[in-house]
């Protein structure tokens, strides 16, 4: 385990993190670049402003987590089930199958993301721009898209879902 750690500012390239369990540790302004994080537990840990590209975190635990002003960019994220990502702005991430039940996006960007086939039930994604992520495999009545942001295709695309005969005027 990982306690107490200070990161702030610092720099990330092509690292490996394995089965790490970090607590209470101040990410913020890290630059990643390319690392990866691998069934590793992030409790407490600040990553306010931060920037991860060509990261991955697979299978991790994100528990009372601080993500303002983050930024997550051509990154691989799988299993986020009930991750509080408020704010927090992802783009270009594959989510392909990734758990997001439970997760909250609240006033978040969750743009050009590759969405299919991941677990959305009870997913919060309120005041969300989707705009130009995959929502095909979406299912509206199981999230909460109240003031969502999507493009026109995508409008379209969530009105089918529910059943909805979309014709032109």
């Amino acid at each position: 385990m990982t306690e107490d750690l200070d990161w702030y500012g610092r720099t990330l390239s092509a690292q490996a993190y394995d089965g790490v369990e970090l607590v209470d540790v101040d990410m913020t302004e890290v630059v990643d670049e390319g690392s990866t994080f691998t069934d590793c537990t992030f409790r407490l840990v600040l990553f306010n402003a931060s920037v991860h590209t060509s990261a991955a975190f697979t299978n991790c635990t994100f528990s009372r987590c601080t993500f303002f002003d983050t930024r997550f960019v051509s990154c691989k994220l799988v299993g986020l089930a009930g991750a509080d990502l408020r704010s927090a702005g992802i783009r270009g991430v594959r989510l392909r199958e990734a758990d997001l039940t439970g997760a909250r996006f609240d006033g978040g960007v969750l743009a050009d993301c590759d969405l299919t086939g991941a677990s959305t039930r009870a997913t919060s994604l309120v005041g969300c721009d989707l705009r130009g992520s995959d929502l095909s495999t979406l299912d509206p009545s199981t999230v909460d898209l109240r003031g969502a942001v999507v493009g026109w295709q995508q409008a379209v695309q969530l009105a089918t879902s529910l059943g909805l005969d979309v014709r032109p005027d």
